[in-house]
Protein backbone atom coordinates (compact mmCIF):
# COMPACT_ATOMS: atom_id res chain seq x y z
CA UNK A 1 0.00 0.00 0.00
CA UNK A 2 1.79 3.12 -1.19
CA UNK A 3 0.61 6.20 -0.28
CA UNK A 4 0.69 8.80 -3.52
CA UNK A 5 -1.21 11.69 -1.70
CA UNK A 6 2.60 12.63 0.17
CA UNK A 7 3.73 12.70 -3.15
CA UNK A 8 1.81 15.57 -4.59
CA UNK A 9 1.32 18.71 -2.88
CA UNK A 10 -2.82 18.44 -2.30
CA UNK A 11 -5.66 16.51 -0.44
CA UNK A 12 -8.05 14.22 -2.44
CA UNK A 13 -11.52 14.13 -2.03
CA UNK A 14 -14.20 11.52 -3.31
CA UNK A 15 -15.20 13.75 -6.54
CA UNK A 16 -11.60 13.22 -7.08
CA UNK A 17 -11.58 9.49 -6.66
CA UNK A 18 -14.76 9.06 -8.78
CA UNK A 19 -12.83 9.94 -11.83
CA UNK A 20 -9.73 7.95 -11.23
CA UNK A 21 -9.32 4.42 -13.29
CA UNK A 22 -11.57 1.35 -12.01
CA UNK A 23 -8.27 -1.07 -13.24
CA UNK A 24 -6.91 -0.10 -9.28
CA UNK A 25 -8.13 -0.34 -6.07
CA UNK A 26 -7.43 3.18 -4.16
CA UNK A 27 -7.96 4.67 -1.10
CA UNK A 28 -8.41 7.96 0.58
CA UNK A 29 -7.51 8.44 4.61
CA UNK A 30 -7.59 12.12 5.39
CA UNK A 31 -6.77 13.42 1.63
CA UNK A 32 -4.14 10.65 1.15
CA UNK A 33 -4.31 8.41 -1.87
CA UNK A 34 -2.94 5.41 -1.37
CA UNK A 35 -2.75 2.70 -4.04
CA UNK A 36 -4.33 -0.66 -2.61
CA UNK A 37 -2.65 -2.99 -6.02
CA UNK A 38 -2.11 -5.39 -6.49
CA UNK A 39 -5.23 -7.52 -6.38
CA UNK A 40 -5.02 -9.72 -2.93
CA UNK A 41 -3.70 -12.98 -3.43
CA UNK A 42 -5.68 -16.40 -3.64
CA UNK A 43 -5.34 -17.22 -0.04
CA UNK A 44 -6.56 -13.54 0.83
CA UNK A 45 -9.60 -14.69 -1.20
CA UNK A 46 -10.71 -17.52 -0.27
CA UNK A 47 -10.96 -16.53 3.34
CA UNK A 48 -13.14 -13.54 2.19
CA UNK A 49 -15.32 -15.59 0.31
CA UNK A 50 -15.69 -18.07 3.17
CA UNK A 51 -16.38 -15.12 5.84
CA UNK A 52 -18.80 -13.60 3.02
CA UNK A 53 -20.99 -16.65 2.60
CA UNK A 54 -20.83 -17.36 6.16
CA UNK A 55 -22.22 -13.69 7.16
CA UNK A 56 -24.87 -13.96 4.21
CA UNK A 57 -26.40 -16.93 5.65
CA UNK A 58 -26.76 -15.35 9.12
CA UNK A 59 -28.13 -12.19 8.02
CA UNK A 60 -30.18 -13.40 5.40
CA UNK A 61 -33.95 -12.27 5.96
CA UNK A 62 -32.59 -9.78 8.78
CA UNK A 63 -32.01 -5.74 8.88
CA UNK A 64 -28.21 -6.38 8.73
CA UNK A 65 -26.64 -6.62 5.53
CA UNK A 66 -22.52 -7.81 4.61
CA UNK A 67 -20.32 -6.64 1.76
CA UNK A 68 -17.34 -7.77 0.35
CA UNK A 69 -14.59 -5.37 -1.09
CA UNK A 70 -14.07 -4.02 -3.42
CA UNK A 71 -16.86 -1.37 -1.81
CA UNK A 72 -16.62 1.96 -0.82
CA UNK A 73 -17.03 3.13 2.44
CA UNK A 74 -17.13 6.71 2.45
CA UNK A 75 -16.63 8.72 5.95
CA UNK A 76 -17.99 12.50 6.18
CA UNK A 77 -17.89 14.30 8.80
CA UNK A 78 -21.74 15.39 8.33
CA UNK A 79 -23.47 13.23 6.31
CA UNK A 80 -24.76 15.74 3.87
CA UNK A 81 -20.99 16.78 3.01
CA UNK A 82 -20.38 16.88 -0.75
CA UNK A 83 -18.34 14.46 -2.79
CA UNK A 84 -15.49 17.64 -2.82
CA UNK A 85 -15.66 17.80 1.48
CA UNK A 86 -15.39 13.93 1.61
CA UNK A 87 -11.22 12.95 2.59
CA UNK A 88 -11.95 9.49 3.60
CA UNK A 89 -12.87 6.47 1.29
CA UNK A 90 -11.87 2.73 1.94
CA UNK A 91 -12.55 -0.59 0.75
CA UNK A 92 -12.59 -2.60 3.95
CA UNK A 93 -12.45 -6.62 2.71
CA UNK A 94 -15.69 -7.15 4.63
CA UNK A 95 -18.10 -5.56 6.11
CA UNK A 96 -21.61 -5.22 7.21
CA UNK A 97 -23.94 -2.57 7.64
CA UNK A 98 -27.13 -2.50 9.64
CA UNK A 99 -28.59 0.99 9.10
CA UNK A 100 -29.95 0.91 5.47
CA UNK A 101 -30.06 4.78 5.32
CA UNK A 102 -26.03 4.66 5.40
CA UNK A 103 -26.51 2.43 2.23
CA UNK A 104 -26.37 3.53 -1.31
CA UNK A 105 -25.62 3.27 -5.14
CA UNK A 106 -22.19 4.01 -4.56
CA UNK A 107 -21.74 1.66 -1.25
CA UNK A 108 -21.83 3.13 2.25
CA UNK A 109 -21.90 6.76 3.87
CA UNK A 110 -20.78 6.30 7.25
CA UNK A 111 -19.67 4.21 9.66
CA UNK A 112 -19.96 0.30 9.82
CA UNK A 113 -21.38 -2.22 12.43
CA UNK A 114 -18.43 -4.82 11.61
CA UNK A 115 -15.31 -4.30 9.60
CA UNK A 116 -13.31 -7.30 8.62
CA UNK A 117 -10.07 -6.89 7.29
CA UNK A 118 -7.45 -10.13 6.27
CA UNK A 119 -4.31 -9.47 6.95
CA UNK A 120 -1.77 -10.68 4.60
CA UNK A 121 2.04 -10.19 3.89
CA UNK A 122 1.98 -7.56 2.32
CA UNK A 123 0.20 -5.67 4.68
CA UNK A 124 2.67 -6.55 8.16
Amino acid sequence: MAPLGEKLDRKFNYSDYLTWPDDKRWEIIEGVVYDMSPAPGTEHQRISFELSGMLYEVLKGKQCQAFAAPFDVRFAEDMNDSDEVIENVVQPDVVVICEKSKIDKRGCLGSLDIVIEILSPATA
